[in-house]
This record gives C-alpha cells, structure tokens and sequence, in this order.
C-alpha cells in the first residue's frame, strides 16, 4: 500500500505566460464534447436548465460573473488538500482491513480450452487471398457467442440472405427526414416513437430498421469532393455540411467558424480556446509517464465535439477513437469525419460500448458533463471496463478546479467512488493560459487494493461476466478483476509504439491455432507479412488509387489488422471492424497500437453518409449471404463512400461477380475484376450519380 499512498507528481500550478489577445473568461459553457448524459429525469432537467441558461448568456457573448470570482476557484492550496484527502480515504480503508480477519476470496480462473491442432493452411506471400481454416473457428470466441442478446437475432438471421437480385434502374433515394445526413439505426423514427424512456439516452443509442434500406442517400446542394489532408483539418467545404449553429454557439471557444465558402476550424475547444497542441502538452508535462506515441498509443475521447483533440493528437503519433452522440450538438461527429478525424456516433447509455476490454491505454473526458458519480459510478465503471490495467483517464471538467456549491458536490462524490474503485489521483494541475484544470487517475494494475477494501463497492463482477462482450450488452455496475497470471490478456502494458504493431503480443498461445491454421503466433506474423506485400505490391501499385486523396479507411473484415499494419507510413488512418459472427480478433488489433470496433454488416454502420475513402471488403460478402441480402449491405457501402470513393472486395468469384453487377448498377466505375482459382478481387469507384425519385418510405 505504501505506493498507492504516494502520487507521481507534486501538485503544481502550470506556469505558462499569458496571453494577451486570449479570449477572454470562459464562461460555464457547455462541454468541448457533448451532453451525454445519463441518469434520472430530474438530473436531466435540472441539467437541461442550466444548458439553456448557459447558451443564453454565450449567445449574448456573457461571461457567468461567478467563474470570475476568486473565491470559486480552487486555489494551490486546495489542490494540495484535496491529494491528500484522497491518499487519507485510500489509507483508511487500508487500515481498517487490515484489522479485519483475512477473508477467502474467489479468484477467476482462466482456462485454456483450445487443443493443437495440426492442419494448417499456408498465408502465402504472394497476393492470393488466405483461406480461413475450418478447424480453426473451433479455438476462437465471437461476439455473437458472447453476447446472449444475439443467439434470437443470429437464427432469424440464418432465414434470410441468399438473395442477391440486381434492383437494375429501380433505386430511389431515400425519403427520410434527416435527408442526406441519413443514418439508418439511429434514425428509426419508428422504433423511437415506441421507446418508453429516454432516461438513460435511449433515443440516442441503435435502433436498427427491421428491413434494412435498399434506398440511397442524396447529396447536399452544392456539394464537392472533400479537401484532402492535412488541409481538411483546419477547413472543408461548408456546402458539405451545411451546419452553422454549432459556428454560432462555439465560434468564441475556437471550435468552428464560417469563413466564407468554408468551415474553418482554429484547433480549440471548451477546454483549450487556445489550440489543442498546447493542452496535449499541458497533460504530458502534468504526468511525463503518459509517453505520447511511445507508453500512450491508442486512446478513447469521451464527447469529442468537433475532435480537434483526435485530430492534433495524430501530431503525438497517438490514435484516438472519439465519439459523441449524434445531434447533441449539430454534426459535430460529421464535422470530424469531413476533417478527416477518426469518429463515430455513440452514446454512454444503457449498453456497453463496442469495445473489448482492457483496450485503451488513455481515456479523456474534457467537459463531457457526463455524471460519473451516479448510479453506483454505472458510467465510470463502463471506463474501467475499457481502460487497460494501470491506463491512465483524464478529466478536465469545472469540478476540478471550480469552487461553486455543485462542482464541490461532484468533486466529492466522484472522490469518494474512485477511491472504492481503487484509482490512484496521480495529479491535479492547472493550465493557467487556457483557465482550467484536470486530474489525472490511474487505474489499478495488480489486485491488491481489491482485495483490501473493507466495502465491497463498486461490487466485483461475476466470474460468469464476460468484461469482452460487448455488443449490445447491458451495462453493469462492477469491476472485472485484473488479469493475474502472466500469460493472459492485461497482465502487463504492451510494448512501446511502435514496436508492438509487428510483434505477437505476449498472450498469444503458440497451442492456439490461428485463423488461418497456423498456431496462433506464427499466424500473426505470416498474416502481417501477406499484407504488407498485397498492399506494395497490388494496392499502391495495381489498382490505381490516388492515395493523396486517401484519409478515411476502413477494413470491413480485419482479422489480425494485417491491412491497417501494412498501411502504417501512408498518411491515413484505418478503422477496423471485427464482425460479431467472426472469431474475436479484436484485442490483438487494439494491442499492436491500432483500433477497431465491433459490428454486425446485416445492419448499418453508426457513422454518418459519405465519410469513408477507401472501405475494403476481403471474404467478407460470401460469408455475409448466408445471414443477409447482398442488395441492402451493399447500398449501406454506397451510404458511407465518398463520391470518389474507392471499394476493394477480395472474395470467391462467384461474390465477386454478384457485386460487380449491383455497383454496376448504382453507376459506379469498375476498375479491375479479377478471378482466379475461384478467387477473386475488384476494385471499384464511386461517383456523383444519384436516383431522381424517391422512394416512399424508407424508415
């Protein structure tokens, strides 16, 4: 306990000169992020109320005169107490379970299932396409299987599909309200009529359509091919999303304006009016250990706003993976996939996020006015779920280093539940340039403080919890116990960035067979190496792509993340999606320092029309026929395309000639096809060609 009891840091002022054409106090405004609120109506309401009063005075440019008062602000002193009033409760609990009589605790075991198996199937070298072994499906676990809300949906699934007739010159586009900003399971304005509550942001979270849409997505008046990278990061066109409240609401905290026939962004926030560079530096000076691109390489931003903080963080050679709801404050999410910045629409609700976990080395929350404190710390401990043993969440939020009567009431209650969660407040510092503050916790890296607590609360989770299932899995109330033995997942950080990205991780058993037959880490190594000579040799070579015109990428069927890995030096990033019917690959991606996410390709993705540049496809369509109609998923890959947008599909011939046909049909431009062996590959490009009619009704 001795280490616990001390913190990494002293609790200093950040010294920075002021500037003198900074903006002046901000006021109790509302968060860089979002409202994601969750929890009971009358905190809804009392929190609706003071955003609408907080909106009235910045649209009248007025500062909350009660931020400005010296007395509302925690000085050096209180800084300093509030450390040790933290080091004192962790104390106390040490102490008095000490005294106790020493308990019996059930400790959850890991067993290791999965046999040797000797068949294998070689990932060659050469550029053809790696067949998936049979007997290896057996020693690999889906999200699908772990997630009991999906056995019903999987065998209604396996009714449908094995359809795949070519609408020809039917397609309309879709009639719905939200036009062409359509996304179709967070725009069910059916399925949310029907919603009983929305106390926990059920309206905010996926309601897919029964029949997914076979309708496509019209394009904004005046719209134009999007402005590469990095030049997109600091503007784009306003006629591509054509949103202005948020310019007219944040324009005075530096997140957006318009600027003539642009959207320019000047790289602040609520938190950081003077540039993000600044504040990412800020919060490496406050904790050196946080190792920007080498210790930190994959990170979660909790209410994102227009993710400049993902954005400058590329600057740091970090991931990050930012997420806001959707509409909470006008396209902020789409504003960020046009800038070329990882996101998607999400909200902490009612379920799990679609994560594994123990997969992010950082968490930041910057005025994200979530309440982690309520529920028994529901949200908090959604965090933890994700957070890697000894991860690091930052919270830069008013009851940090605000003294008024609801800020102390926060900073006590969210005290006293990290102290029972066992994290340590490695620091509180302030930034004196951009006026705000943030304490810095670390998640616990071994079991002990656990096992000391006289309260068991938070409760431990059930050993029958699964902390990796994930997709659409209520949320609990509990902490997973860290990973003890040395060969499991979470028993110890991974290596630097960016060394971890060719390396095996440490946990992956050589008596486990790989996907494609081979024990598990000769697998890895085998696949890496397949993808870096297709990506050479056939995809910057071959298919001829503009790559500089190449930011947002998604694999739709990663499996080790091969295809992310081999595009490592290209000025891109790549989302990688693990299917919840496919074996569960997704914590290797996250542990060699890429991200991902998990999905299910019978419905759609949560992420706005047209922000995707390439969208790669290998043996994922064969597969999905056998659940889904080709028609709907491949109307979904045209939703998400950028007019021209690249598609690559490697799949059986027999697929590849079904899809050719459909594309075909919406316009697109077939570049190459390619069948050998009863394999094949296509590369296909989107254009500007979209339906006169509408359909009916497409919601």
């Amino acid at each position: 306990m001795e280490e616990r009891q001390q913190t990494e840091e002293k609790v200093v002022e950040e010294e920075e000169p002021q500037n003198k054409a900074a903006a002046a106090e901000e006021a109790n405004n509302n968060n860089q992020g979002n409202n994601i609120v969750q929890g009971n109506p009358s905190l809804e309401a009392r929190v609706f109320e003071e955003q609408q009063q907080q909106q009235r005075m910045e649209d009248a440019g007025v500062q909350n005169p009660a931020e400005e008062k010296p007395e509302n602000k925690v000085t050096e002193e209180d800084q300093a107490q509030r450390m040790q009033q933290q080091q004192q409760q962790m104390q106390d609990n040490a102490q008095k379970k000490l005294a106790e009589p020493t308990q019996q605790h059930d400790h959850q075991q890991q067993q290791q299932n999965d046999e040797a198996h000797h068949q294998t199937s070689e990932v060659v070298s050469s550029g053809m396409i790696p067949k998936e072994s049979k007997e290896s499906k057996r020693s690999w676990s889906t999200q699908a299987g772990e997630s009991e809300s999906q056995k019903e949906r999987r065998k209604e699934d396996e009714t449908k599909g094995q359809d795949s007739e070519l609408p020809k010159d039917t397609w309309q586009l879709c009639n719905v309200t939200a036009g062409p900003d359509y996304i179709p399971c967070l725009d069910n304005e059916k399925a949310l009529k029907k919603l009983r509550t929305t106390g926990h942001f059920e309206h905010r979270e996926r309601h897919c359509p029964e029949e997914p849409p076979t309708c496509l997505v019209p394009l904004p008046d005046g719209y134009k091919r999007p402005i590469p990278w990095p030049t997109s990061r600091d503007k784009i066109w306003y006629h591509n999303v054509p949103h202005t409240k948020l310019a007219e609401f944040k324009g005075h905290q530096n997140w957006v304006k318009v600027t003539g026939e642009f959207l320019t962004f000047p790289g602040g926030g609520t938190q950081f009016i003077h540039g993000a560079l600044h504040y990412i530096d800020f919060l490496q000076r406050a904790v050196p250990k946080i190792g920007w691109g080498k210790h930190t390489r994959v990170i979660l931003d909790v209410g994102c706003g227009v993710a400049s903080f993902g954005g400058y963080m590329f600057e740091r050679d970090v991931l990050t993976m930012s997420f806001a709801p959707k509409d909470e404050h006008e396209a902020q999410v789409q504003f960020a996939l046009e800038r070329g910045i990882p996101a998607i629409s999400a909200v902490m609700g009612s379920k799990r996020l679609p994560f594994p976990s123990a997969v992010f080395d950082l968490i930041h929350c910057a005025r994200c006015r979530v309440p982690w404190h309520n529920e028994g710390g529901l949200l908090l401990l959604e965090l933890n779920r994700l957070l890697r043993p000894g991860g690091y969440f930052v919270w830069s939020a008013t009851p940090v280093y605000q003294k008024l009567k609801d800020d102390v009431e926060i900073w006590q209650a969210m005290s006293a539940l990290t102290v029972s969660m066992c994290w340590d407040l490695v620091t509180i510092k302030r930034d004196k340039l951009n006026k705000i503050g943030a304490a810095i916790y670390r998640k616990p890296s071994t079991n002990d403080c656990y096992d000391q607590r006289k309260k068991n609360f938070p409760p431990m989770c059930p050993n029958d919890d699964d902390p990796n299932a994930a997709w659409s899995v209520p949320l609990q109330a509990c902490m997973h116990r860290v990973p003890s033995e040395p060969s499991i997942r979470g028993s110890r950080w991974p290596d630097d960035w960016p060394r971890r990205l060719q390396k095996p991780p440490y946990w992956l058993n050589s008596t486990q067979m790989g996907i494609y037959g081979k024990p598990a880490p000769q697998d890895f190594t085998a696949d890496y190496h397949h993808w870096k000579n297709v990506v050479t040799v056939t995809y910057i070579k071959g298919l001829g792509i503009n790559w500089d015109g190449v930011r947002n990428v998604m694999d739709m069927r990663a499996v080790y993340g091969g295809f992310a890995a081999a595009l490592k030096d290209m000025k891109v990033w790549v989302v990688n999606v693990v299917n919840v019917d496919s074996p569960d690959t997704l914590p290797i991606i996250f542990e060699r320092g890429l991200f991902g996410i998990y999905h299910d390709w019978c419905e759609s993705y949560s992420t706005y029309p047209r922000t995707y540049d390439l969208l790669h496809a290998d043996h994922l369509l064969s597969k999905l026929k056998t659940r889904c109609k080709l028609v709907p998923v491949l109307a979904e890959v045209d939703r998400m395309l950028r007019p021209g947008g690249t598609f690559i599909v490697r799949d059986e011939s027999s697929t590849v000639g079904e899809v050719e046909g459909i594309l075909k049909s919406m316009h697109w431009e077939v570049h190459l096809t390619n069948n050998n062996d009863k394999q094949g590959i296509l590369s296909a490009q989107k254009g500007d060609w979209r339906p006169e009619t509408f359909a009916l009704s497409s919601s």
